[in-house]
């Protein structure tokens, strides 16, 4: 008989999920088994964390979803990572992307994929995770993909007031213009983060 480690699942959905989260009903879903069970398993895995203080992560439940979390007792740690230098800079890939969300949103990361012709996923991660982007509601049509758009943070960094007052497009330039204004943007964009 095959010995199921129902932790070990459970911990991959919850990390897979990230900050949505899984309800219970869709925990028992996916597991295949009832709905008490399904609570039973989430709670013994939150026991586990809880008396083992080896662990930096616990699982927390908000607005009806679990979630994993780190530990509050880590914050000191967390902060120094967020504010370390080697966090600050963001990459080529990451820039084009806030470009291209500041000027197009909300858009979704197909919508994106297509402007630069290679995968986002990390890009929009990066950006995410530094609060310059969220996810700002849900496109029409199959699959309801996500639409990005800039945040307050990305604001104030910036010094806007508005997305308005972001530098206008030409509306039609030569290729080679285009990509020599596009570096110019993305090296000043680039010093201003690193500053």
């Amino acid at each position: 008989m095959e010995i199921i480690n129902w932790h070990s699942i459970l911990e991959s959905l919850l990390f897979a999920a990230g900050d949505e989260g899984l309800t219970l009903k869709h925990v028992a879903e996916v597991l295949d088994v009832e709905e008490l069970k399904a609570f039973e398993l989430v709670e013994e895995l939150k026991q586990v964390y809880e008396k083992d203080p080896s662990r930096g992560i616990m699982i927390v439940q908000l607005a009806g979803t679990y979630q994993l979390a780190t530990k509050k007792e880590n914050a000191t740690y967390l902060k120094r990572l967020v504010d370390s230098p080697n966090t600050a800079a963001l990459s080529q890939a990451a820039l084009e992307t806030l470009a291209i969300v500041a000027y197009k949103q909300p858009i979704t990361r197909a919508e994106i994929e297509e402007i630069r012709g290679v995968k986002t996923e990390r890009p929009l991660h990066t950006l995410m995770t530094k609060a310059l982007i969220k996810e700002v509601g849900r496109a029409e049509g199959t699959g309801r993909a996500y639409l990005y758009g800039t945040t307050k943070e990305f604001l104030d960094y910036f010094g806007l007031k508005n997305i308005e007052e972001l530098p206008k497009l030409p509306e039609r330039v030569e290729e080679e213009f285009v990509q020599e204004e596009a570096d110019l943007f993305f090296e000043k964009f680039q010093e201003s983060i690193n500053s």
